[in-house]
């Protein structure tokens, strides 16, 4: 039953039937229309205050839980459920696969129309916690205050925070005590600094007001055991700035690399900023077999580094090289998937819009050895034309990792216009994957489809689409 509330709608008794996208679950409503959820698991049944009224679907929040689900299992992080950043970990880590396989599937067969082969299973993590090589913090001198805080009659202090922004609220900070997503020294640095700019009188960013000195904290790690540091001030106090850093560099000596910015501007993006080498190196390096991949601050590097070298591994089985290959790696980045299946193929064209994630492919690949890998910059859709295929020769093979939005129906034109024997397709988001196939189905079928999952706790997963000529 319903109960009018003006806008809002109360519905009792719901059963959460699904997952969806973007770390939702799904119910229906009595009427048939679809609620979108973000706080329940599908088994859960709940009653529901719905927030949002559209033609066919409402938004709303699960607010009396009947009966748990029993694919639910105990959050390991204490900010679970305030922090958005790791929305399923109140899910059995089985049933996170599960629906990320289902996400994948539905996405190729509902959004592309595709004929798919026996899907193998997904890859799962080895570490469900633990795994990201790269965090990004906010200090905060108006922190997220929980609702028992705003209720209570004591002083809290000062309000000031190191830690996330609150999902959907670009000013408010919440503090973080333990995050369980980057292994140690990351924490107690980040504690340390927090808890030695508080008690130096360091001021800490109001993004509102635009005053402050203490912005943002980088924290970098690698397989190889370097670790990178890199803070964002608003603005130049040589004395303060010298203060923190200098304890920093004394109390953790094992950080190999300690930057700093001094942003002035509005937003805190560091791309268009110097970034300035306090102590030690301006780079750490990530290594994969055998393989070194040089990271400066402004690097991309996949962030679940073991994992990175799984769905590298699949990529390389997929292209299944002979030797005798022509490869163009389309989205290359700093280069790591052209190099790491170089050793396979005659030669490798990478391709990337970034000049200095192509300087970073460069420099790789000369510390490495490779010599049969070229790398060229250029917007996708306008370097990758028919005069660039006449420059650098017909591929027998394409590997294309776009970002999230897909590839440009120019560039999945050109592919098919080109038609090499074999595409290798990574995608993190398999939506627009399933976009871009469903326009090349004509010319190629699907042989292979491999998801891996890169990022536990959340609803994010990669997905591996082979393609072979008709």
């Amino acid at each position: 039953m319903a109960r009018r509330n003006t806008k809002k709608q109360i519905f009792t008794n719901v059963e959460v039937l699904d997952a969806a996208a973007k770390g939702k679950t799904v119910a229906k409503a009595p009427d048939g229309r679809v609620i979108f959820l973000p706080n329940a698991v599908p088994g859960d049944i709940v009653d529901v205050q719905t927030f949002k009224k559209r033609k066919s679907y409402f938004e709303g929040k699960a607010t009396v839980f009947h009966k748990l689900s029993d694919k639910r299992t105990t959050p390991e992080c204490e900010h679970f459920g305030v922090c958005g950043g790791c929305k399923w970990q109140d899910m059995g880590y089985e049933h996170q696969l599960f629906y990320k396989q289902n996400e994948v599937t539905n996405n190729l067969t509902r959004i592309g129309h595709l004929d798919l082969p026996e899907i193998t299973p997904i890859l799962p993590s080895a570490e469900q916690y633990f795994y990201r090589n790269k965090m990004e913090f906010s200090f905060s001198d108006s922190r997220w205050l929980t609702l028992e805080e705003i209720q209570s009659e004591e002083d809290l202090g000062d309000r000031n925070a190191l830690g996330f922004h609150i999902p959907g609220m670009w000013d408010k900070i919440l503090d973080i005590k333990k995050c369980h997503l980057q292994a140690d020294p990351s924490n107690a640095i980040r504690n340390a600094v927090r808890d030695f700019s508080i008690e130096n009188e360091l001021e800490f960013f109001n993004t509102r007001n635009q005053t402050g000195l203490l912005r943002t904290m980088m924290i970098r790690t690698s397989s190889t055991g370097d670790i990178m540091v890199v803070v964002q001030f608003f603005k130049e106090d040589v004395a303060k700035r010298e203060l923190l850093l200098n304890y920093v560099a004394e109390t953790f000596p094992e950080i190999t690399s300690l930057q700093y910015i001094i942003n002035e501007k509005a937003n805190d993006t560091i791309y268009d900023q110097e970034v300035v080498c306090f102590k030690g190196q301006d780079h750490i390096f990530e290594e994969m077999e055998g393989l070194k991949f040089k990271i400066n601050a402004k690097s991309f590097y996949q962030t679940n580094s073991n994992q990175a070298y799984e769905l590298y591994k699949l990529t390389r089985e997929f292209a299944d090289l002979k030797g005798d290959e022509l490869v163009y790696d389309l989205y290359t980045g700093t280069g790591t998937i052209a190099q790491f299946v170089s050793k396979k193929a005659k030669k490798v064209v990478g391709v990337e819009a970034v000049p200095d994630a192509i300087s970073a492919a460069k420099e790789n690949a000369e510390r490495n050895n490779i010599t049969n890998c070229e790398f060229f910059v250029g917007d996708m859709k306008n370097v990758f034309n028919q005069e660039f295929i006449n420059t650098h020769g017909q591929p027998d093979v394409i590997i294309t990792d776009p970002p999230r939005d897909g590839m440009h129906k120019d560039v999945v034109q050109q592919i098919l216009n080109i038609a090499p024997q074999k595409i290798v397709y990574v995608s993190c988001n398999s939506a627009t994957q399933a976009r871009d196939l469903e326009l090349m189905k004509d010319i190629y079928k699907i042989t292979k489809v491999q998801a891996v999952d890169m990022f536990p706790q959340t609803h994010h997963v990669e997905n591996i689409v082979l393609l072979e000529k008709k």
